[in-house]
């Protein structure tokens, strides 16, 4: 990897689709550091329900943008983009491999295609009171409203996503312009990706069992710990796995209904997250995630390295 021009590798496809085991077989045959590309992980205080990478797993290879920000601290893509974008460089002039992992597309596809996101600061007064408002059922009607002030945005957005309809209306709000038409550019290195890819219904099994085991490791304490620390007001907490464990705590359901809605939700997360990382792409070289040995060569050869040699220390 010449440090004029780094060589970045990117692991991604939905959630549960083994990324982290791949990315720690990869760091056994070359050094390597991983770049979590994942929205929720971020957050301190919240392992268990985002899944995020074991205390094993981080020794065995470095992870960055794991764990960095408070559960109720403001985030938000440029936020990220500001953390991962110096890493490339620093990774690479220590002679690693950047690997960004995650199922988060806005944020992996931000990266390696240098968009230029509008610095728009929080406002929240004007956030507040839309987020009440979609609280209060009328998500349908905020997204109503986007349509009429920025269409194209609109277009772009899941009808679902409360929080990126929101956002995309706050620029808008500050601005008094449409958000700007996410243009790529030369990020400053060159870069590969690797999907993983399983059937829907290898995928959904996965997912389901992961959310089982979540619960079981003690999802709802964990939300309960988070209550007492920062409230119930905060984003993340209405994320999925924990607002369905935060109704297990509140009593209005119960622990088999909770796992059952989570997974559902999950189901839907997949979906989503098959509309950034589309098998049809041609900038994604898909891999059976079944064949760990085969994604393993996939990543390692696209670093430019060959199998075998030298691993992270």
């Amino acid at each position: 990897m010449s440090p004029a021009r780094p060589r970045v590798v990117a692991v991604v496809g939905p959630t549960a689709s083994g990324k982290t085991g791949i990315a720690v077989e990869v760091a056994r045959r070359v050094r390597a550091e991983v770049i979590s590309a994942d929205s929720r992980q971020v957050r301190r205080e919240m392992v268990i329900g985002t899944a995020a990478p074991t205390a094993e797993e981080q020794a065995a290879v470095p992870h960055h943008l794991v764990g960095v920000v408070a559960p109720d601290a403001t985030w938000n893509l440029t936020a990220w983009l500001d953390r991962a974008r110096p890493l490339i460089s620093e990774i690479s002039e220590r002679g690693a491999l950047p690997l960004i992992v995650g199922g988060t597309g806005q944020y992996a596809w931000a990266l390696l295609e240098g968009w230029d996101v509008p610095a728009v600061p929080p406002q929240p007064e004007f956030r507040g009171r839309l987020e009440a408002r979609a609280a209060a059922g009328e998500g349908p009607a905020l997204y109503e409203e986007l349509r009429e002030v920025d269409p194209a945005s609109a277009e772009r957005i899941d009808p679902r996503n409360s929080r990126r309809v929101i956002r995309a209306l706050e620029i808008v709000h500050a601005t008094g312009k449409p958000v700007p038409p996410l243009t790529p550019r030369d990020p400053g290195f060159d870069w590969h990706v690797v999907g993983v890819r399983w059937s829907r219904e290898a995928i959904h099994e996965r997912a389901d069992r992961r959310v089982v085991a979540m619960f079981e490791a003690g999802l709802v304490d964990e939300v309960r710990s988070l209550v007492e620390r920062h409230g119930r007001a905060f984003d993340a907490l209405r994320s999925i796995g924990y607002r369905e464990a935060l109704a297990v705590l509140d009593g209005s359901m119960s622990v088999e209904d909770a796992i059952r809605q989570t997974q559902i939700e999950t189901h839907r997360l997949i979906r989503m997250q098959a509309n950034w990382f589309r098998e049809d792409d041609p900038r994604i070289e898909w891999v059976d995630g079944a064949d760990l040995e085969g994604a393993v060569e996939a990543v390692v050869r696209a670093a430019g390295a060959v199998v075998g040699g030298d691993a992270a220390p």
